[in-house]
């Protein structure tokens, strides 16, 4: 018995896979915010979806009850889909997105790739975001999990070696390497004390990455504006505080030595307080803006 069930046939010609599930670390809402967008500009239809009462547990990550006027009015389960879609150039695109499996994730990963071998994938790509000990004032910086140096070189990787959790994206990797097919995994390396609030330096920084790997047809400029309005709002707080200003500073000497990414954090402020006032700030902000143009109950 197979996890995933075909919803419809489509004719592929070499697509890309984009992995963006649900549950694993993305600080900023990097990966989340980079999907969206993409999904934004290139429309999606489901073409499989995944067992989720053989891969979830329900009680880890529970379902939504709809309740309206008092009456249950139904449950929204976690899904796990993959999604077709083409890009403005013509580019077939497939999506894995939904939860993050709780269960059988060796099953699970053997039979995407299966899957993905089917469809003639030529290759993976996996998006997270990781806290970092770097400035808000660098663009977002990506590091790679790959299967091959060609893959890790292309992007930038961390030098030496690290033994950290997984993800489920990571055991996909492996899968996609048993069948032959090139995967990597791209993480952008968000601003630790800005992790807790939406980044969108970091999505884009993701899907320019995907482009520049894939070849694929993506307009990231919306991107890049909103993350332009993030750097002022945030230096407008950190200009505030001479302990805050110091900590930026630290950080963007140590990013601009050459090659460097620092491996020890000892001497580097945690950033919950600065990620607690900048959410509290970015709050303020916003109701000082007053209703938008959009708000039905905006207007007299």
């Amino acid at each position: 018995m197979t996890l995933y069930k075909i919803e419809n046939e489509v004719g592929l010609h070499s697509p890309v896979l984009v992995v963006c599930l649900e549950g694993w670390i993305d600080a900023g809402f990097g990966a989340q915010g980079a999907l969206a967008a993409l999904e934004k500009q290139i429309e999606t239809k489901v073409i499989a979806t995944f067992d989720t009462e053989e891969l979830i547990n329900y009680r880890s990550r529970r379902p939504t009850l709809n309740v309206k006027d008092g009456l249950n009015d139904g449950i929204q389960w976690p899904v796990i889909e993959l999604r077709h879609g083409k890009d403005p150039l013509g580019n077939d695109v497939l999506v894995l997105a939904g939860a993050e499996p709780d269960l059988r994730w060796k099953n699970f990963a053997d039979e995407v790739a299966t899957l993905a071998k089917s469809l003639e994938v030529h290759l993976a790509v996996g998006l997270g975001a990781f806290p970092s000990p770097a400035p808000h004032t660098r663009p977002v910086r990506l590091a790679t999990t790959a299967t091959s140096e060609i893959l890790a070189e292309e992007i930038g990787h961390l030098d030496g070696s690290l033994a950290v959790p997984s993800g489920v994206e990571g055991v996909l990797e492996k899968s996609f390497e048993r069948l032959g097919i090139p995967a990597v995994g791209l993480w952008a390396r968000v601003p630790h004390y800005v992790s807790a609030m939406h980044y969108p330096g970091a999505s884009a920084s993701l899907l320019d990455g995907l482009v520049k790997l894939s070849g694929i047809s993506l307009d990231t400029t919306e991107l890049h504006a909103a993350a332009s309005g993030t750097r002022e709002r945030v230096d407008d707080l950190i200009s505030q505080s001479r302990e805050h200003t110091d900590m930026v500073s630290q950080l963007e000497r140590q990013v601009d030595m050459e090659g460097a990414f620092p491996q020890q954090f000892d001497h580097i402020p945690s950033g919950e307080e600065i990620a607690a006032e900048l959410e509290r700030y970015l709050q303020d902000h916003e109701a000082d803006k007053g209703p938008s143009n959009n708000d039905p109950d905006g207007g007299d």
